[in-house]
């Protein structure tokens, strides 16, 4: 981690709430963001049913990532995981009103205001993360993904490949709360006004619109506003990265890089890696620390 990386874990200081509405499920969503205790992780309730906020608990990766435990499931959380874990909040209670997370602009924009909002709070606790210590990948045949080793940090490097208007792009960067809400926060989840029809044949975009997804049709973006970056499709994917990587549970220390990826190919990642002993724990901002003291398994 950098060094400006804190030695002991934090949640957040008091509850806040968002209200909107479900990207895919389309109806009224709400949510509210609660202070946890050290170790407890991030946890979604829905209906008085706790949810870890673990890749174990994927049932469904398809444009979006929904949790899923005895019975009940919580949808679209990548952009809020992806804030939380910029931010470097390791512990907080997410009561969930419905089963999806609300899209708000389509960004992290919102989450990150509603986490400065709410302040954050230090805990006893030291913080843990996982080392990346060997090269792990994985491929669906058209992209792949994979995580390396390095000496500090997350490093990210992803590449998209679409048809004209959004065609290649690549960005490279740090992981840092600064970099996160500089260059990803604001990066919205985007789509092609070709494909609407049979997502809604699929169950999934019906609450998708112009306030809360870039659309392209043709010749380019159509939503008045425009785009936020000239490269935003790639930054959101990205975003997208920040936020799945952040259901190992602790931050990684590692090199991520992808080609054509998307939510299976960054899940199935951190499976592989787990399935392989490709990530050992440690704690943050303590190198000489004795290594049991932080031993644990990626797998649940």
């Amino acid at each position: 981690m950098s060094a400006a990386a804190p030695a002991n874990q934090q949640t957040i200081a008091r509850s806040v709430t968002l209200v909107g509405k479900g990207a895919h499920g389309g109806r009224r969503a709400s949510l509210t963001l609660a202070p946890a205790g050290a170790d407890a992780g991030i946890v979604f309730n829905v209906g008085g049913v706790e949810i870890e906020a673990h890749w174990s608990r994927v049932d469904a990766s398809k444009l979006r990532t929904r949790l899923a435990g005895s019975g009940v499931s919580a949808s679209t959380v990548e952009h809020l995981m992806a804030a939380l874990a910029a931010l470097r909040i390791d512990n907080a209670l997410i009561l969930l009103d419905g089963d999806e997370v609300p899209a708000m602009d389509g960004s992290s924009r919102d989450f990150v205001s509603a986490i400065d909002e709410a302040g954050v709070a230090a805990l006893s606790a030291p913080r843990r993360c996982w080392r990346v210590m060997k090269s792990t990948r994985i491929s669906d045949g058209a992209g792949w993904a994979e995580l390396r080793p390095a000496k500090t940090g997350l490093h990210l490097d992803v590449e998209i490949a679409f048809l004209s208007p959004v065609g290649r792009q690549r960005l490279s960067l740090d992981l840092t709360p600064e970099t996160f809400r500089c260059e990803l926060a604001d990066a919205r989840s985007f789509g092609f006004l070709r494909d609407a029809e049979r997502l809604w044949r699929e169950g999934l975009a019906l609450g998708a619109n112009l306030d809360n997804t870039l659309v392209f049709d043709e010749r380019g973006a159509i939503n008045p506003q425009g785009l936020r970056f000239a490269d935003e499709c790639v930054r959101h994917k990205m975003l997208d990265v920040v936020g799945d990587l952040a259901l190992a549970g602790e931050p990684i220390i590692g090199a991520f890089r992808s080609y054509r990826g998307g939510h299976g190919l960054n899940i199935a990642l951190l499976e592989a890696a787990a399935r392989d002993g490709a990530l050992a724990p440690e704690f943050v901002n303590a190198p000489n620390e004795d290594a049991t003291d932080a031993s644990r398994s990626l797998s649940p």
